[in-house]
């Protein structure tokens, strides 16, 4: 059984910070947006964790192996160097829909988003360390099968994207709501998934879909381990398994 921990990452009031005192560039808003991501993905991740960037403003992270103190200098690391503040909400769960959604649910209930009152909350629970397990995450890595040969050496750069970019669509659909997944696209043409228990076989369904509905076919490996890292690291041996091999779906529960 997985045992999710994630962490929802909030800029506080960042809509209105935007435009306050007049409209901020848009060059220099997009610039921050990714130098903060790339600093919480770095710290994140050198503590085994996985962070996405989503929408930027808010951006999902797998933190099993943080606890609360590491949530707090994180929000006070960002303080001190950007003219933004963080919010965070923590949860857990076997399912990581549903943690994502009680996560979500602790910084709502601190306030909006949008509200100059709250700021650098720290909300919610974090997974204790004897309580941890080798198997608590199980992660799927998609990609496109020869999308090089395909799209990128076929087609222009946009309609290249375009075309990854509905295979990812309609897998994040259907992973979310068939399989209570959460799927991110993570650059080129792979998609990180974190999964509560599946079996090959919903794996094989999800591609079956994906090729069905938009045309894409892709292919996944998938890992499980104690931190993201390890689980991450498992599902990369399996996918390159995957290319080596010409199978669709390979499952590799080492940890790294």
């Amino acid at each position: 059984m997985t045992n999710t921990q994630v962490t929802l990452v909030q800029i506080d009031n960042y809509g209105p910070w935007t435009v306050t005192p007049e409209p901020r560039r848009e060059a220099d808003l997009q610039t921050m947006q990714s130098r903060l991501y790339a600093d919480i993905s770095q710290f994140v991740g050198n503590r085994g964790g996985y962070t996405f960037f989503t929408r930027f403003d808010n951006m999902i992270a797998v933190t099993n192996g943080l606890d609360r103190e590491d949530h707090a200098l994180l929000q006070e690391s960002v303080g001190n160097r950007y003219p933004v503040t963080l919010s965070l909400g923590i949860a857990t769960g076997t399912n990581p829909v549903q943690a994502l959604a009680d996560a979500t649910a602790r910084l709502q209930e601190a306030g909006s988003a949008q509200d100059k009152h709250r700021r650098e909350c720290l909300e919610g629970r974090v997974i204790d360390e004897p309580y941890r397990a080798d198997d608590d995450i199980q992660i799927a890595h998609f990609d496109v099968i020869n999308a090089t040969g395909n799209y990128t050496d076929e087609l222009n750069a946009f309609d290249t994207f375009i075309e990854i970019e509905q295979g990812y669509a309609e897998l994040m659909r259907h992973m979310r709501y068939a399989h209570d997944s959460l799927s991110f696209f993570v650059g080129g043409d792979n998609v990180i998934v974190v999964c509560p228990d599946l079996e090959a076989a919903d794996y094989e369904e999800a591609l079956a879909h994906v090729e069905e509905a938009v045309d894409v076919e892709m292919q996944v490996g998938v890992g499980r381990g104690k931190s993201a890292h390890e689980a991450g690291f498992a599902a990369k041996h399996a996918l390159e398994t995957c290319r080596a091999d010409g199978t669709r779906v390979e499952l590799e529960w080492k940890t790294a």
